[in-house]
């Protein structure tokens, strides 16, 4: 039977297996034995969305066999010393807060921090999965029969919110969930009825063809208008589905 083990100290995981072959196993299977492998977390911090042109960083708290950057799914996860804590769920009281402390190596994430507002609003994502399901390149013998991209648990999405503390060995970040946020307010869109929330002519509005005035009747250029209704909508796209950014089945009680 092939063993798996999982080495740990404070920063960093080293994965190791000998090379025999194991049953098929699925991630529900894994979790109910007895012995199951090591269980990995790794990370993705995804600046794109709060930096114009930003990068994505894959970080782990450990080394493959080869001594080398684990690799999982295909995507190749740096090694890195990381420390992650709080995401566990409970059915009262406040959503949780994960912090996250990361090694500040070279001053990298400092030097992005320093222009981008410590990186509040980034995307960092929780992957998990056994050792068992690695890619095979993570082993010296290059083979893993029990490889399988498939099986893995949940990814967990969250967004920094704060800053808790940096200095030049390790920085510390505490996250939310999108509902979480500091500022943000929900809805984020007003519900409205009978009136479109699209820039007329912009992306969500999709619309390229002819010209209409305020009352929809066809017109010239110059004195194109939409009218923001579900009339306006159905004018415009005919019997075609069309993407009113209106909510007209809300109706108004009180």
């Amino acid at each position: 039977m092939t063993e798996y083990s999982l080495q740990s100290t404070a920063s960093s995981a080293n994965i190791s297996t000998s090379n025999a072959s194991l049953p098929y196993s699925s991630i529900s299977q894994e979790i109910q034995e007895l012995a199951p492998t090591a269980l990995l977390e790794l990370f993705v911090l995804d600046t794109s969305n709060v930096i114009a042109g930003g990068s994505v960083y894959y970080f782990h708290a450990g080394t493959n066999q080869l001594g080398g950057p684990v690799v999982w799914q295909g995507v190749t996860y740096n090694p890195l010393p990381i420390e992650a804590s709080g995401f566990d769920f409970i059915t009262k009281g406040s959503p949780p807060r994960p912090k996250v402390k990361i090694a500040n190596a070279g001053g990298v994430f400092s030097a992005l921090m320093i222009n981008n507002d410590d990186l509040i609003g980034c995307k960092v994502i929780r992957k998990r999965t056994f050792a068992r399901f690695l890619d095979a390149v993570n082993f010296s013998s290059g083979v893993n029969p029990q490889s399988d991209p498939n099986q893995y648990l949940d990814d967990d999405v969250w967004f920094v919110d704060r800053k808790v503390s940096e200095n030049k060995y390790y920085i510390e970040w505490e996250l939310a969930s999108a509902f979480d946020l500091s500022g943000i307010m929900l809805p984020i869109r007003q519900v409205i009825q009978n009136s479109c929330a699209w820039k007329y002519r912009g992306p969500e509005c999709g619309w390229t063809g002819g010209y209409y005035d305020i009352n929809d009747q066809p017109t010239t250029s110059s004195n194109d208008f939409c009218a923001k209704k579900l009339s306006s909508c159905k004018v415009r796209w005919g019997t075609a589905s069309y993407p009113y950014g209106g909510f007209p089945g809300v109706v108004q009680y009180g």
